[in-house]
């Protein structure tokens, strides 16, 4: 595991991601990289400085553990113990946290933070209230409080939950623009008196101003500007059904289609359903307006019977060919795979919209298991991987047709 660069705040990195070194300090760059090769580079780099030897202690304590370093024969220094009036004490999560949060920049921080959690497991730091009450909130803790939600006792799940509401409304601030964006009127041909930049007609405006233009400035002066009207769809009533994994490998979809089943809710001519999954099947739609207090419901892990969960979500259609059906999941079917392209193919047969997404976040990453993805697509469904965002645009296309 190779170390993240760590600096403290200062003049903006490089393309490398290390910052330019200040003349005064003509040792930084060997600092820099000693504290991203280890100990094994002191003889190269020389001793750090005293900020330098707390930064190395804080990243020794978190990748000082990674068993790729046994395994290459590399011994680790240890953790730099706290000393006391008693002799040294170990550190634990808590001093590592106020370490790293006096030492490094946010950046480095959320970086140190997210590999301590996914990559070496160190649940304290989602289980003990002690940390919780320092640390940060970031969507890569609130994947690790949903998968730990189960170890937590009730003082530890307040806590937590602050996590979840921070970065809940962290996501609707930034999802919920985009996603009624999608819904706003198309622009028609008609012209329209109100000024406004998105309704700008540039075409329009263009040859309406030709008359005006300087050639020897290369310049077109506008005399009047011309817009755009917006007109308002009329749609039929149509359903959004969001099928969502919870399986621990889909916690960055679950948190994701909670938030945006909770932006898409009310909006005129759509009922939006919302049901997550496992081994079994739970409707989530009575808690859509509240996505905090439905993803403290979530429960992480388990089996995964996807045709149970298209058979439930088919059962909730009430207009076929004014229904969306959105399965979101890795397509690792645990349950009857034969069952679950029948199922699809039936629900396309009788005109309704299936999607099958194998994410459902900012990144769109897909990871699925693309033999029976492929199956689904033979049998009519749409499958491939979304932002929130990109979503949004699909249903209102097909609100709009």
């Amino acid at each position: 595991m190779t170390r993240p660069t760590a600096h403290t705040a200062g003049p903006e990195p490089d393309s490398a991601g290390i910052p330019p070194t200040p003349a005064d300090a003509p040792d930084a760059g060997l600092e820099r990289w000693r504290l991203v090769l280890g100990a094994p580079a002191e003889r190269h780099t020389g001793p750090l400085g005293a900020e330098q030897a707390a930064q190395d202690a804080a990243l020794d304590w978190l990748y000082g553990r990674d068993p790729d370093l046994k395994r290459r024969g590399v011994r680790r220094s240890g953790s730099t113990p706290r000393t006391g009036g008693d002799g040294p004490s170990p550190v634990t999560a808590v001093d590592w946290l106020d370490d790293i949060h006096r030492l490094f920049p946010k950046e480095t921080i959320e970086r140190l933070e997210r590999d301590a959690v996914e990559r070496y497991g160190i649940q304290e730091i989602v289980t003990d209230p002690a940390v919780l009450e320092r640390v940060e909130p970031s969507a890569t803790l609130l994947r690790a409080v949903l998968r730990t939600k189960h170890l937590m006792n009730p003082q530890v799940l307040r806590l937590a939950r602050r996590i979840v509401e921070s970065v809940v409304v962290q996501l609707l601030a930034r999802l919920r623009p985009e996603i009624r964006r999608a819904f706003h009127g198309t622009r028609s041909r008609t012209p329209s008196r109100t000024p406004l930049a998105r309704n700008f007609d540039f075409a329009r405006t263009v040859r309406a101003n030709l008359a005006h233009y300087r050639p020897a400035e290369q310049r077109l002066l506008i005399e009047r500007a011309h817009f755009h009207s917006r007109a308002r769809r009329h749609v039929t009533q149509w359903q959004l059904i969001l099928l969502v994994d919870q399986s621990g490998s889909m916690a960055g979809s679950v948190i994701h289609s909670a938030v945006t089943a909770a932006c898409l809710w009310g909006l005129p001519g759509l009922k939006t359903h919302l049901v997550a999954f496992d081994s079994d099947v739970v409707d989530l739609t009575s808690d859509v307006t509240d996505p905090v207090e439905l993803l403290m419901r979530v429960q992480l892990g388990g089996g995964t019977d996807i045709a149970r969960a298209v058979a439930y979500g088919a059962g909730l259609v009430e207009n076929p060919r004014r229904t969306i059906v959105a399965l979101i999941t890795d397509f690792y079917e645990g349950g009857d795979a034969d069952r679950l392209r029948r199922t699809v193919r039936s629900l396309v047969e009788q005109g309704t919209t299936v999607l099958g997404l194998a994410a459902l976040d900012e990144d769109a990453n897909p990871d699925y298991d693309r033999q029976l993805a492929g199956l689904l697509a033979e049998a009519g469904a749409h499958i491939g991987a979304m932002t929130p965002g990109r979503l949004a645009e699909f249903v209102a296309e097909r609100l709009g047709r």
